[in-house]
């Protein structure tokens, strides 16, 4: 039996859950799906500066687990960025920090880890 996932911990939601290309005139039917997670590892390592050993402390699971998720969205993206693709940001095994102010949202190192994150979205 497979060892259930963790819930990753995050400290911000999208301001915006989908993203496409304005200039294709022909509608655009391919998309691709991103979860909060992947977003929340591209918004801690590369928004924010976390090396991915701070952003696994902060989404409280393992370096190698942050590795993964980061690969897994910036294929996304790139597939988004080249391919003129949708990208829809939705879903994944997440717990959304308690502690919602303008410092987490910042990335203020540690604003999450010392507060249980009981919210599913």
């Amino acid at each position: 039996m497979p060892r259930p996932k963790k819930c990753r911990k995050v400290c911000s939601m999208p301001d915006c859950g989908v993203f496409a290309p304005l200039d294709r005139e022909e509608r655009i039917s391919e998309s691709v799906e991103m979860s909060i997670d992947e977003y929340e590892v591209i918004r801690l390592i590369d928004l924010q500066g976390y090396t991915q050993e701070e952003c696994a402390a902060q989404m409280d699971i393992s370096r190698t687990t942050v590795t993964g998720i980061y690969t897994e969205a910036r294929k996304k993206l790139a597939q988004m960025l080249v391919n003129g693709k949708i990208l829809r940001i939705t879903g994944g095994d997440i717990a959304l920090c308690s502690h919602r102010n303008a410092e987490c949202a910042k990335g203020h190192r540690g604003c999450c880890r010392r507060l249980k994150a009981v919210q599913k979205p």
